[in-house]
């Protein structure tokens, strides 16, 4: 099999997922949904945003292989973006009431407030379209109680609103007990009739709490809150115009300030980005040359190399993305030949190990970049820092450590795609989800973990092995080989992109050619949020 047909091979396993992710609870419960009169999740979004091709999708595989004595979460039972309403560009949150009603499961509320995150970095406006009966009851112990958990939207709700970022709701379904704070602290909240209710219990809870007999629309519907109560401001016949009025909010927001990051007008690649799945090898193991890569993403395929012949295992340096100005710290997968100074021989240093000299570079153009204004994109294919007793005596820890802290204290926006190989302490070193990315993305070829599946394997094994020895057992080669293999399963499974993208560790998976307008869109937001801290990397060991 060619690199290209084994590519193909896998984007077309992300095609068919992606497919399966859009039918949210399945193709029965969208038809209930849409008996009712209502637009699903994503058609509201398809129908608010000026341009279905400029959304960025966050969690599209959030929940995928979970919850499965549930009957599942797909997408976390909730559909959330960055996309542009009548010019201005937001986030969007859309509960998908075809799964489990959009009750909140904790991954749900993990991906809710990766919503409010992105919000609250970039100073972007949020819309929230309400549609969800609130906390899925089984397993309200890990939904409730924690600072990460469902209460901290309303915290978030109140921050936001005290930083200026605009938030609007729309209620379009059910908006049930604590999930009712939500759309009312929001700038604007909006009702559809007949089928938006909002109230604290429903009329089931109302009868078996007080004794009251109630039906919802009288309880909490359109008409209650707009003419009785005044939690709503506004009520529409439908879905559609609802989604009119918020268009018509958006059309009238004021302007803030940017941060100011360069842009010129853009010009695609030189080198055809098509080539990339030739360059990218099939076997992770093989050498290739991450500069190619690069060359097949940025403006013109000019990269202009920092310290090109220093620290070659990491290649840094400047570049444009869709005409802004990026600075690019990647992983350099080629074996290379460097010298250690005086006149020793030159040391051929393995490709996606990060060295001490590499460390450094990186350190020292992180540091630049905050300094000139310019935002990082990081490309992982990196298996950790070197080590034995060489590295160890040179001070990899210490490089190591100068190198963390400036991602760390990094005050420009980061982006972080993870094209290969993301192991162990090397994903922190390249910005990994630890280290507060604005995005942070994986190629379909992506492998994260503390080290690869086949060293895991055997270093498990080895402790399963000496733990029976000293019980006095013994395992045959035969027996070794078979619990080798279920080790390694078990472990490759975890490996997986889609692992990673289930539980929210990554925001997606894409084509490496939507590498690009991801880049683009992420520091188009970015560029709402001017940058007021100074960078400063604290105490650090020289």
């Amino acid at each position: 099999m060619t690199n290209s047909e084994f590519h193909q091979q896998l984007l077309e396993q992300l095609h068919q997922k992606l497919e399966q992710v859009k039918l949210g609870g399945g193709q029965k419960n969208i038809e209930k949904h849409k008996a009712k009169g209502k637009l699903t999740a994503r058609e509201r979004i398809n129908y608010l945003i000026d341009s279905e091709s400029d959304f960025v999708e966050i969690g599209a595989f959030v929940g995928d292989g979970m919850y499965i004595e549930e009957g599942g979460c797909p997408s976390g039972g909730v559909v959330i973006g960055i996309g542009r309403v009548s010019g201005r560009m937001c986030v969007i949150v859309a509960n998908d009431a075809t799964v489990k009603a959009g009750a909140w499961f904790p991954i749900t509320a993990k991906k809710n407030l990766r919503a409010q995150e992105i919000a609250l970095e970039n100073r972007l406006p949020i819309i929230y379209l309400v549609d969800s009966a609130g906390i899925y009851l089984p397993l309200q112990a890990d939904v409730f109680a924690d600072k990460e958990h469902f209460g901290r939207i309303f915290r978030n709700n109140a921050i936001m609103s005290s930083l200026g970022i605009l938030q609007v709701a729309a209620i379009m379904g059910s908006c049930v007990a604590g999930g009712a704070y939500l759309p009312i602290m929001s700038d604007e909240a909006l009702i559809v009739e007949g089928t938006g209710s909002i109230f604290l219990a429903g009329p089931y809870l109302v009868k078996a709490s007080i004794g009251e007999d109630v039906d919802a629309e009288t309880l909490g519907g359109a008409t209650t809150h707009c003419e009785i109560s005044g939690v709503t401001d506004n009520k529409y016949p439908n879905d559609i115009a609802c989604l009119d009025a918020i268009k018509k909010i958006f059309d009238k927001i004021g302007h803030d300030v940017k941060a100011g990051f360069d842009r010129i007008s853009p010009f695609l690649p030189l080198k055809n980005p098509q080539e990339i799945f030739e360059i990218l090898p099939a076997d992770r193991n093989k050498p290739y040359d991450m500069r190619e890569i690069i060359e097949r993403i940025i403006d013109n395929s000019e990269f202009e190399e920092y310290k090109k012949s220093y620290g070659q295992t990491l290649l840094c340096g400047y570049a444009r993305v869709d005409g802004w100005a990026v600075g690019i710290v990647a992983n350099q997968r080629k074996i290379v030949k460097a010298k250690k100074g005086g006149n020793t021989a030159p040391e051929m240093q393995m490709g996606g190990v990060i060295y001490s000299d590499s460390a450094d570079k990186a350190a020292r153009f992180i540091m630049n970049c905050n300094q000139k204004k310019i935002p990082l994109v990081f490309l992982h294919d990196v298996t950790g820092f070197m080590v034995g007793s060489r590295s160890e005596q040179g001070g990899i820890i210490k490089d190591g450590a100068k190198m963390v802290n400036a991602v760390a204290n990094s005050v420009v926006p980061k982006f972080t795609f993870i094209v290969g190989n993301s192991y162990g302490a090397g994903n922190y070193a390249m910005c990994g989800k630890a280290y507060d990315p604005r995005l942070i993305y994986a190629w379909p070829t992506a492998k994260l973990a503390v080290m690869s599946g086949a060293s895991a394997a055997k270093t498990l094994l080895q402790i399963q092995v000496a733990t029976l020895k000293a019980k006095g057992k013994s395992l045959s080669s035969e027996a070794e080989n078979e619990l080798l293999t279920e080790i390694t399963e078990r472990y490759d499974a975890q490996l997986s992109p889609y692992y990673a993208a289930a539980h929210l560790w990554t925001d997606g998976i894409i084509n490496p050619l939507d590498t690009r307008r991801i880049i683009s869109a992420g520091i188009e937001a970015a560029n709402h949020a001017p940058v007021t801290k100074a960078f400063n990397v604290g105490v650090i060991q020289t």
